[in-house]
């Protein structure tokens, strides 16, 4: 749901984040089946631009180069200034979509998605402000120590203060133009993102699953709180999430149901250390006397302040006090990652695997989760929602931090993006491993979880540009599995994954870097089709639409029956199934997917277009009479196809138009 950035608070705020060891291999075996004959992968390859435009584009904030490939840019619209900090996720309402920002969300009107108009900003700050929206209810995360209840500015500097929001606000958007503030439930960790639960069994109530990734607060703030493990604890706020009850009709009650620690037991996973570059520059690092420590495969420098307490301690304790030495220091560096790690409740120790998720992703319609959970990717049972069931947890030592999970949606394969650097550093670099910063995509099996592939956005980018997977959602093609991705300043990549052992780029859009000579935070948080759109969260350029423009990749009918798949609202996160009325381009859309798999002869593909065209142009019975007939061929068509369950799929789609 958001990015695991380093602090806007201090340098080390990240530190939440989890340690990297050396590199090794996927832990998990698997391949594509022999049935899997999808050439998209080939087809794009050849059809790609060369040279790619994106590398080396023209810097600049307001001015940058721009580069895109089978899709357009519709309209960026800046952030107002009240609001102009760092822009984090979307949820979509109707025409609307609900833009997050660290200092509160703003309601965007898509009614013209050229133009974009603001409807409403509601002023809130707090760290990350993620939102999902449900009928009249608003909901967004509260996680920095500096978040204040009464949503003004100052943040908070005592320790212990009953002013802080830690966990999750509820408004109430009845009147879009006069929001109103409900309540807010408080968490021992705050949430960093959360996760809006529909259940179909229950239409009186939502489910969030909320999920912290800060440091656990002092009982003395909120009564409950603990850090200690739960074999000595049984309230310990470690390896657990919260999941939140809110009946619909009075959210004001809403409360925490249950807390499941659905990460007993997992030992800890191995992850790869430092890519060249990045070690390179850890040594400079410590010969310049700094203190870098190693924090998701990213170099992030201790300020002097804090520093210096922890050497004293050190110095104390080796040798009774006095100046530092070089010893004192080298044991320092190396206690700095477990400490912090420690500090902020990421680490219960060597052995242990990870105490909390980052994001949850939830699809109620099949009973499943996916949970990026830091060091595993899980599938969970979520038919009881109040009380998800972990049923597979995978690592992966290429992998340095699972951030977020996508279904596929047929709910067969599981995709996670990896957070490799937190967002804030450039890990697409052309040194940098295409198996680091990735997607890693699973075929679930009888409720294991089987690798089969990772996707990488193909561009290499600068230095100066922070880069690596992040939030992105399903493109509903009929019959394909097509996702669109956010990449922070590595623009927005579609890619279909059909075949998930060879995920292979479609199209793309992407800038130059904010800044030529410096890291400048900014680009794509997430990036999501919604209603015939991408949608896009750009974190310092403000809003862009995007569209996907007819191509061999991913043609005029193909879009044109994505666009069918309408819903009335959309968390991506709470991920819904997609499905298609029978419509001629729907039909279409089927025979340009066999013409490129070659599921039927050339001769046949005529034949069955010139058939459509001529039903199309019918009416009355000489129309259903024609579809009929053609859906009988068909049918007889797919007992002889190498491609006989897309052939069946335009049959049936067929019949139902001729009915």
């Amino acid at each position: 749901m958001s990015s695991l950035r380093p602090s806007f608070v201090l340098p080390v705020a990240a530190v939440f984040l989890g340690a990297c060891a050396h590199r090794g291999s996927v832990s998990l075996a698997g391949g594509s089946s022999p049935e899997r004959s999808f050439s998209i992968a080939q087809m794009a390859k050849a059809s790609a631009p060369n040279p790619d435009p994106r590398v080396g584009l023209k810097a600049g904030m307001t001015d940058p180069g721009e580069a895109s490939w089978n899709m357009r840019l519709l309209s960026n619209t800046p952030t107002p200034q009240e609001f102009n900090s760092v822009n984090s996720d979307l949820g979509f309402l109707g025409k609307y979509a609900i833009q997050g920002t660290f200092n509160g969300w703003l309601i965007w009107d898509l009614s013209n998605p050229s133009h974009p108009s603001l409807r409403k900003g509601y002023f809130c700050p707090a760290s990350q402000n993620d939102i999902s929206v449900y009928k009249n209810l608003l909901f967004m995360s509260a996680e920095s120590e500096s978040s204040r209840l009464d949503c003004k500015t100052g943040g908070i500097k005592e320790p212990v203060s009953a002013e802080r929001i830690r966990g999750l606000r509820i408004f109430d958007i009845s009147d879009l133009d006069n929001p109103k503030y409900i309540t807010n439930v408080q968490t021992c960790r705050g949430s960093h993102t959360h996760t809006l639960v529909v259940d179909p069994k229950d239409p009186e109530n939502v489910y969030i699953y909320v999920s912290g990734s800060s440091g656990i607060r002092p009982a003395a703030e909120l009564p409950g709180c603990s850090n200690k493990l739960p074999e000595s604890d049984p309230n310990s706020a470690l390896f657990r999430i919260e999941v939140i009850k809110v009946p619909v009709a009075h959210p004001e009650q809403a409360a925490i149901v249950s807390s499941p620690r659905i990460f007993n037991d997992l030992a800890a996973p191995s992850h790869h250390g430092l890519a060249p570059g990045d070690v390179e520059a850890q040594r400079a690092s410590i010969a310049a006397g700094k203190f870098p420590v190693n924090v998701i495969g990213m170099n992030m420098e201790l300020p002097h302040e804090m520093v210096q307490p922890l050497l004293d301690s050190t110095a104390k304790a080796n040798h009774g006090g006095g100046p530092a030495t070089g010893a004192d220091s080298a044991a320092l560096r190396a206690a700095l990652p477990t400490m912090l790690l420690k500090m902020f409740g990421m680490s219960a120790g060597a052995d242990r695997g990870p105490t909390q998720c980052h994001d949850i992703t939830v699809y109620p319609a099949i009973g499943y989760a996916g949970g990026a959970c830091e060091g595993y990717g899980m599938l969970l049972d979520i038919h009881d929602p109040a009380h998800p069931v972990r049923l597979d947890a995978v690592s992966d030592s290429n992998f340095s931090y699972w951030h977020s999970a996508t279904f596929n949606n047929d709910g067969t394969k599981l995709l996670f993006s990896d957070e490799w650097g937190g967002g804030s550093a450039p890990k697409c670099r052309s040194t940098d491993p295409r198996e680091w910063g990735a997607d890693a995509i699973f075929d679930i099996v009888n409720n294991k979880l089987v690798f089969q592939g990772y996707y990488k956005l193909p561009a290499p980018q600068s230095s100066e540009e922070n880069c690596v997977a992040h939030n992105g959602s399903i493109v509903p093609v009929p019959g394909r599995d097509i996702m669109v991705q956010a990449w922070y300043q590595g623009g927005v990549s579609v890619f279909d994954f059909t075949d998930p052992a060879h995920a292979a780029e479609i199209a793309f859009f992407d800038r130059g870097p904010i800044d030529p000579n410096r890291m400048v935070e900014g680009g794509a948080w997430s990036s999501y089709w919604y209603n015939g759109v991408i949608v896009s969260s750009e974190i310092a350029r403000g809003l862009d639409v995007l569209e996907l423009t007819p191509n061999p990749l991913l043609t005029q009918n193909e879009l044109d029956a994505a666009k069918t798949a309408h819903v009335e609202y959309l968390n991506v996160q709470g991920q819904p199934r997609y499905t298609w009325p029978a419509t001629f381009a729907l039909a279409r859309a089927y025979v340009d997917q066999l013409d490129r798999s070659k599921g039927l002869s050339d001769e046949r593909v005529t034949a069955v277009r010139e058939a459509l065209a001529g039903a199309d142009r019918a009416s009355g019975s000489a129309r259903s009479s024609g579809l009929s007939q053609l859906a009988s061929q068909l049918e007889s068509d797919a007992r002889d196809s190498r491609d006989a369950s897309k052939v069946r799929l335009l049959a049936a789609t067929v019949r139902n138009l001729a009915q």
